[in-house]
């Protein structure tokens, strides 16, 4: 049975301290969803783990705060998108992937457009290409990102160097814009 207790701080709110065998050192970790979390090895007592938090109280509160801002962001671009018309939206991806593999020189197999939870879009070894329906509530600039990643992929398999290097050429800086794709609340890789 693990050893835990959820505390109240000052400025931050609740925590969870709890005991962890796996853990070497005191660790702290800021979730959406879950709120903060204080690993604390076996060998260290929860006063002095109380003690490192104190000291790590400005940290805590900056990715809280960040956490915040994502949550907002997120319900909006969740609620943006369930006033789409999903039908049209299907259309209007297939026809904007057809317009970038033309102009790009570009071909896939096939294409399937799904409401996914966890992934902006996919492609197999044989050319598949998945993309998740809510591109539509994307900003133009990063839905079109995420086709072109995706049709890059049908001649490189990976993210090796070689990939982000072809992915440059379509778009500019597209490691930047995947991380912008987080603040809508799904990962690209």
């Amino acid at each position: 049975m693990t050893d835990s207790r959820i505390i109240l701080i000052k400025d931050i709110g609740e925590l969870l301290l709890e005991r962890s065998r796996r853990a070497r050192r005191i660790i702290i970790t800021v979730r959406p969803g879950r709120g903060v979390r204080v690993a604390v090895p076996q060998r260290t007592s929860f006063k002095n783990a109380l003690q490192f938090i104190q000291t790590k109280k400005s940290w805590i509160k900056k990715h809280l705060i960040k956490i915040q801002t994502y949550e907002k962001q997120k319900q909006v671009f969740e609620a943006n998108f369930r006033s789409i018309d999903k039908e049209a939206a299907k259309k209007t991806i297939v026809s904007r992937l057809n317009q970038l593999a033309a102009q790009h020189g570009f071909t896939y197999n096939r294409i399937s457009i799904r409401n996914q939870r966890t992934r902006w879009g996919s492609c197999s070894a044989k050319g598949a290409i998945s993309l998740n329906i809510k591109l539509v509530a994307l900003p133009q600039e990063l839905a079109d990102y995420v086709i072109l990643h995706e049709l890059v992929h049908t001649r490189v398999h990976n993210h090796s160097k070689e990939f982000w290097q072809k992915l440059d050429k379509y778009t500019k800086d597209g490691k930047a814009k995947a991380k912008r794709l987080v603040e809508y609340g799904l990962r690209i890789l």
